[in-house]
């Protein structure tokens, strides 16, 4: 846990616009003093949450995408803690564990030239060692029995989500992933485009749903690929908003058929969201609505393991909305899987 910095009443208390008559979310959740034993103190909190950032973009630099990622967790951070806490949301369930420090990965990578294969291939061995951490922090957290969820980042680390989590339950486990692309290409050394492949190839993934794939961006070769794996499903944005051969509840249910028999994690990459910003944002997908509606279906699902939203890019000038649209689906998840059914 050597990269893990801990969020504490310090950065909360500076973060916090506190009004009178009001109590934000930030006042209400638990905090860590310390990382010492942390599983046996994960495992004593009276919390069903934790949540934590994952501040870095090497993956999506490794794949030759557009940087910002890194950005996303401290925009999500200030807006999450201000939001209110009420009867609709209840802080006192979420621990705000912190974030993995990447920071020397991050000033590596900002050495490295795209266009250059040798660093690309230096770019994809730090996104392996960024994900021994990311299995580390996971597998401790469903050790002790708690749900992850993670924020920020770049696609990469559903690899990390997945493995962490199937390393602790002792089995393979499923996933359902909102994404306009599968991000499931070649084992060519990891990056943000090959993490469910590599998870699937190393048995630590079991049946994987994409949900809303571009039909304009996913090769032939996949396509022959997922439609001659059962394991492998998906249904496409086209055939749901376009052409609307496809209900959104019952591409809901066709999806839920496929991952919910057993445990499963949610992945939502922003890229499948209309008009947000991301490392490959698009002018045509998902409303935001349609986004927590997904989101809803599946987080209420009794066998719902964790959630990890990633690939928003985070800058100044939108920051604060970026902070607004996760700090909602962060809600949403716990609103809904405090309310799982089968």
């Amino acid at each position: 846990m050597n990269k893990l910095i801990l969020f504490n009443n310090s950065f909360s208390d500076h973060l916090i616009n506190a009004r009178s008559g009001e109590t934000k979310f930030g006042q209400q959740t638990i905090k860590l003093t310390s990382v010492s034993n942390i599983y046996d103190t994960l495992k004593s909190l009276d919390v069903k949450y934790v949540l934590f950032g994952l501040p870095e973009d090497v993956g999506v630099f490794a794949n030759h995408g557009k940087s910002g990622a890194c950005n996303t967790w401290k925009h999500v951070i200030k807006i999450l803690l201000n939001t209110q806490n009420n009867v609709f949301n209840e802080a006192s369930k979420v621990l705000v564990l912190g974030h993995l420090d990447f920071t020397e990965e991050q000033k590596e990578v900002t050495k490295l030239k795209q266009d250059n294969p040798k660093q690309i291939i230096r770019a994809r061995k730090l996104v392996a060692q960024i994900d021994k951490h990311v299995v580390d922090l996971v597998s401790t957290i469903v050790n002790a029995g708690k749900i992850p969820i993670a924020i920020g980042g770049g696609h990469n680390n559903a690899y990390g989500m997945i493995k962490g989590t199937s390393l602790a339950l002792k089995r393979p486990i499923n996933s359902i992933n909102l994404d306009a692309h599968t991000d499931f290409r070649a084992l060519e050394g990891r990056h943000s485009g090959n993490g469910f492949s590599y998870a699937y190839a190393e048995s630590f993934l079991k049946r994987y749903y994409a949900f809303g794939l571009h039909e304009n961006y996913t090769s032939a070769s996949i396509l022959s690929q997922f439609n001659n794996n059962k394991h492998l499903d998906y249904n496409t944005y086209e055939a749901i908003a376009v052409r609307q051969e496809l209900k959104f509840k019952k591409a809901l249910k066709q999806a839920t058929k496929h991952v919910g028999k057993t445990n499963f994690g949610i992945e939502i990459d922003c890229d499948a969201i209309l008009n947000i910003s991301s490392s490959a944002q698009t002018p045509s997908g998902f409303s935001v609505e349609k986004t927590r509606q997904f989101l809803h279906h599946f987080a209420s699902h009794s066998n719902a393991n964790y959630l990890h939203i990633c690939e928003a890019v985070g800058k100044k000038k939108n920051g604060p909305q970026i902070g607004k649209l996760i700090s909602y689906l962060i809600t949403d998840f716990i609103r809904s899987n405090d309310k799982k059914n089968d």
